[in-house]
């Protein structure tokens, strides 16, 4: 078979196999394998950690994308010698992810939302006054008179923000809760 033909052949089965690491990266990994006499399971062992690679930068897109964060920030890109009394190495070592591991709560008070990066937890951003709405849909559930959220709604709510690794609450206290709504959300707090 002539290399273009084998070239279409494997660009067909990676598109089949949903390799796309493999679909950009073959071609100069197999040149340079070629070039340096590679064997052919030192050409097989890069061609799959390019694959690998792309499938951990595509999780992190996902997660992101799902995460719905209002505005993209970076731990890199904080200042910590404009920020009083932010630990630059406690924030390092809060960014590890342990404490989610960990099932640990973590309260930020502030201004800024950064994010660990990259994130390895799938994260979901709820304001308290966005997102997730009262069957009027004027309000979040939790912000709702007392005679208005429906239990089926703000129970499928619950078992969605539940199934979330890392719930990222925004904006907690501009909104005034009522009763029922202060109820909802300290029993999303606390089965978590």
């Amino acid at each position: 078979m002539s290399r273009v033909v084998v070239a279409e052949v494997i660009q067909g089965q990676a598109r089949t196999l949903k390799m796309p690491g493999l679909l950009r990266a073959y071609e100069s990994l197999a040149r340079q394998a070629r070039e340096e006499h590679w064997t052919h399971e030192e050409y097989l062992h890069e061609i799959l950690s390019v694959e690998v690679a792309s499938r951990a930068e595509s999780a992190v897109r996902q997660r992101l994308r799902e995460a719905r964060f209002p505005e993209l920030k970076t731990l890199d890109t904080f200042d910590f010698n404009a920020s009083e009394g932010v630990d630059a190495a406690q924030i390092a070592d809060l960014a590890r992810g342990r404490w989610i591991a960990d099932a640990e709560n973590l309260i930020f008070a502030g201004p800024d939302r950064h994010r660990q990066d990259p994130p390895r937890y799938r994260p979901r951003v709820e304001a308290a006054d966005s997102g997730a709405t009262s069957a009027s849909g004027a309000r979040p559930i939790w912000c709702a008179p007392s005679r208005s959220p429906r239990p089926a709604r703000a129970h499928r709510l619950q078992r969605r923000l539940a199934r979330v690794e890392l719930l990222l609450l925004d904006e907690v206290g501009f909104v005034p809760f009522d009763r029922t709504g202060g109820e909802l959300l300290f029993n999303l707090v606390a089965d978590r």
